[in-house]
């Protein structure tokens, strides 16, 4: 079989089922703001973003974008009904008094005790660390999405942070183009593959060990 990593959107279609109903998410910028167009129909999951939206729902369709209406990332998106604006401080009481539930972020590198780099690659003249530290200390869990490896090949789950820091001890889970993985006290434990991987390939692409779940499946993506 052959081993087929997931797409951008098929990562986002992933964690958008692990959103549960009822929950106040954050969904930060890259492969985070696609989750908002594969949220399940049959459960709420109210969107915030840092900008001051709560309750917003997926993209506008072509032609139907509102100018008004974007999220932290400046892509177009739409309101749902209940929706509401607030300044973007108070946008942060939100995040820093611990009202989100669940954040996902993009990353650069998780560290096997869960801290985060998101911000920046050492060495580049760009980067900002924004919002991203009060929102990754603040909400309740932080899920991370990622592609498993640099461009160059190198690892991004990693035994300790070589990037400059976002939050530490923070993530909660790691959805990669290959893995699921669960970040507990125990360590790094392999939850999912995507298909045509195996856990040993996995393993060669992340530099801490990996514990592997008792019901190891497959990515439905």
């Amino acid at each position: 079989m052959s081993k087929t990593p997931l797409t951008r959107e098929q990562i986002a279609r992933r964690i958008a089922r692990d959103l549960p109903d009822g929950a106040y998410a954050n969904l930060g910028i890259g492969i985070p703001t696609l989750c908002g167009n594969y949220l399940p129909p049959d459960r709420e999951v109210i969107l915030h973003s840092e900008n001051g939206v709560v309750g917003y729902g997926p993209k506008p369709a072509p032609g139907e974008e509102d100018k008004n209406l974007i999220n932290a990332g400046k892509e177009y998106i739409t309101l749902l009904p209940g929706g509401s604006f607030s300044h973007q401080a108070d946008s942060f009481s939100m995040t820093r008094g611990r009202h989100v539930d669940i954040a996902v972020l993009g990353g650069m590198q998780v560290s096997q005790r869960g801290d985060l780099a998101n911000w920046k690659v050492p060495g580049t003249p760009m980067g900002a660390i924004g919002g991203a530290m009060d929102i990754a200390s603040g909400a309740k869990q932080v899920f991370v999405a990622m592609t498993h490896v640099t461009a160059r090949g190198e690892p991004k789950i990693v035994a300790q942070l070589s990037y400059p820091v976002t939050a530490l001890k923070c993530v909660t889970r790691i959805y990669t183009d290959i893995a699921v993985v669960e970040v507990t006290r125990e360590g790094l434990v392999l939850m999912e593959v995507a298909p045509g991987f195996t856990a040993e390939d996995v393993q060669a692409k992340t530099e801490p060990c990996l514990a592997i779940a008792t019901a190891l499946t497959e990515i439905a993506a």
